[in-house]
């Protein structure tokens, strides 16, 4: 009797154990996104879509119709892309901007961005005002549950070139400044997308702030780093764990290759991934 008293006190102890953990193992789990890999898709010039481990669709720059590397799947339909869950714009050069008003109606998705960009997109009639979220640089936005985006400086311009609806013509808008984006993922993978950019000494104080786990840095020159000083700000500055070059093989201004950046990264222990347009890699 002893015995099974002492087992049912057991297994009373046991079920309310597991009754207790249960729920806070499950957020923990939710939280980080342990079960979930980082995808990510390079759509060209700057535009990627990452799928977080949580399983969220985070689309930037999306340049993709007018994009001359897009894969003909999207270029011919945004809706292939899939759900978008966060949608993230550097600044308003088209080759940044590109379709994300239109993408940000058909998902029915804010489109983030800088603030003096957004609002005259919004007084445009590009989005409507319930699709537009302003915010600046040194400004942290939580979107979705478990990722956070902070925008950092970038050395750039920005200009918005719109078709007026009532009038039918082609207008210029100032577009306050470009900014980067610190995007940090479920499991603390953090991503530094640095949109269009120059050599800046921030670059220091935001890699030893932020320590970006993975360096997306623009290569093509005349508008942008080009491969030489892209190299120099990894290998000094920034020294991340891994680099995505990008913005560069879609315009004939901007020259830099490829083959130039590795030269100039030759030594380094900073693993360099290289992607064509339309390819996929995982973390």
């Amino acid at each position: 009797m002893q015995q099974s008293f002492l087992q049912k006190t057991l297994a009373l102890f046991f079920s309310l154990l597991v009754l207790t953990l249960f729920p806070i193992l499950a957020q923990a789990q939710n939280a980080t996104g342990a079960q979930g890999k980082t995808e990510i898709l390079w759509l060209g010039q700057a535009g990627f879509l990452i799928k977080s481990p949580g399983g969220k669709n985070i689309l930037i720059d999306p340049w993709i119709t007018g994009g001359p590397k897009t894969p003909a799947k999207y270029k011919s339909d945004l809706s292939a892309l899939g759900p978008i869950d966060l949608l993230l714009v550097t600044h308003a050069h088209v080759d940044h901007l590109g379709d994300a008003p239109a993408i940000a109606k058909l998902n029915n998705t804010k489109l983030y961005g800088p603030a003096d960009m957004v609002t005259p997109l919004i007084i445009l009639g590009a989005i409507p005002a319930d699709l537009g979220h302003r915010f600046n640089k040194a400004g942290r936005v939580t979107p979705i549950p478990g990722i956070k985006v902070t925008a950092v400086k970038a050395e750039h311009s920005s200009l918005l070139v719109w078709k007026n609806a009532s009038t039918d013509k082609m207008e210029h808008h100032a577009a306050g400044e470009a900014m980067g984006y610190i995007i940090e993922l479920e499991n603390g993978f953090k991503i530094w997308h640095m949109g269009d950019t120059g050599l800046f000494g921030d670059m220091k104080f935001i890699s030893e702030y932020y320590k970006p786990d993975l360096v997306m840095v623009p290569i093509g020159g005349n508008f942008t780093l080009d491969p030489d000083d892209a190299a120099y700000a990894l290998r000094t500055w920034i020294k991340p764990k891994m680099v995505i070059p990008m913005h560069y093989n879609s315009n004939p201004m901007a020259k830099g290759t490829l083959a130039e950046f590795q030269a100039a990264m030759k030594g380094s222990n900073i693993k360099i991934i290289t992607m064509t347009e339309g390819e996929m890699v995982q973390f």
